[in-house]
């Protein structure tokens, strides 16, 4: 079996294990990333928003932007009833995940392709990869960044209990748009669709719960909002690109235990009622880096607990509301045109203090 030392072990090369292996580089330690995947963002399982500010805070040029988004428009109940100005960029996720990954090789960390995170015991983590070789990685302080089904957060009692499925089919447009779509309706239980324009095609999907065994499946409820965009005009006949994934929608949790930290997804850092993970994951990646990679240098595990202190001042008060109005929908989804404009962020009650 191989051996390893290293002072950080991230598991995870998206957005947040990259971001955070690029933040405790930078800071010279010898930082390890194991990423389970052959190809660092493929398969891609993203509506592929960004906001026009993250573009500044990654700093690593256009290349993986598809075009500019001028704001969203919510569509309620079919009809279009409020347009929000809010500049952002559509963008290739598979080629941005791999430019912060490009990165963080950069600044020294090195990355393991297809390489599992196995088990945690007194000799390390255990790592294995495509071929079947084991790695048995003594480190310092351990990042999982592994997604929504984390392994490193079922090391330590931190799991995502909340989980939406997402399923998206990319699509042939009629016209260009600059703007993306919502679609609010009360047969996409406590959940959305959305268009999201890439050109000359766009990503089209929709989150969703079952309601119960009686109700119609995702894939059911998705290829009938099709049909309707499509007699509508809005989509073309062409071939269907499908992804699907996982959205966490969790109220704040500890997401440390000893020298073990999780960041984006897998420490449920997703926006409970947009889905909108992107931003989070560079953000609390990079926190995660930074501290992380203090603990090594103050030879101090304590400093973990700046990384929890940190994101709850900077996202806490947003992630709660954002759950507050979650169990809202959850709960009084009957009530519909009652609640709905309190449970979707373009909406000023959306903002209004709870009783």
């Amino acid at each position: 079996m191989k051996q390893e030392e290293c002072d950080i072990l991230i598991v995870g090369a998206g957005p947040a294990g990259s971001s955070a292996a690029i933040a405790a580089a930078e800071k010279g330690l010898k930082v390890l990333v194991a990423e389970r995947r052959k190809t660092v963002g493929i398969p891609v399982r993203c509506a592929e928003y960004i906001p026009g500010m993250l573009l500044g805070e990654i700093g690593l040029g256009r290349g993986f932007v598809v075009q500019p988004v001028r704001g969203m428009k919510t569509f309620i109940s079919g009809k279009e009833d409020k347009e929000t100005i809010a500049p952002g960029f559509m963008v290739n996720r598979d080629i941005l995940d791999q430019c912060i990954a490009e990165a963080a090789e950069k600044a020294g960390a090195r990355i393991f392709l297809s390489t599992s995170a196995l088990s945690r015991g007194r000799e390390g983590i255990l790592l294995r990869t495509k071929a079947g070789d084991n790695i048995s990685v003594n480190a310092k302080v351990v990042i999982g960044a592994d997604g929504p089904h984390s392994t490193v957060g079922r090391w330590i009692g931190s799991e995502n209990r909340n989980l939406i499925p997402g399923i998206q089919y990319s699509v042939p447009l009629s016209r260009q748009m600059d703007f993306t779509e919502i679609y609010i309706e009360k047969d996409f239980f406590a959940g959305y669709a959305w268009v999201f324009p890439k050109g000359d095609t766009a990503n089209i999907g929709i989150g969703m719960k079952k309601r119960d065994q009686r109700s119609p499946s995702i894939q059911e409820v998705l290829k009938k909002f099709l049909q309707r965009l499509s007699r509508e005009g809005k989509v073309r006949e062409g071939s269907f690109r499908t992804m699907a994934g996982w959205i966490p929608a969790e109220s704040p949790r500890k997401i440390r235990k000893g020298n073990v930290i999780l960041a984006g997804d897998a420490a449920g850092h997703t926006h409970p009622i947009t889905g909108a993970g992107v931003s989070q994951a560079v953000m609390g990646g990079r926190m995660a880096g930074k501290w992380a990679a203090e603990a090594v240098i103050s030879k101090d595990i304590e400093a973990l607990g700046g990384y929890e202190d940190e994101w709850s001042d900077l996202f806490g008060e947003t992630l709660e509301r954002a759950c507050s109005r979650r169990n809202l929908m959850e709960e009084n989804w009957e009530n519909f045109d009652g609640i709905i404009r309190k449970c979707w962020v373009s909406y000023k009650r959306y903002y209004e203090r709870d009783n």
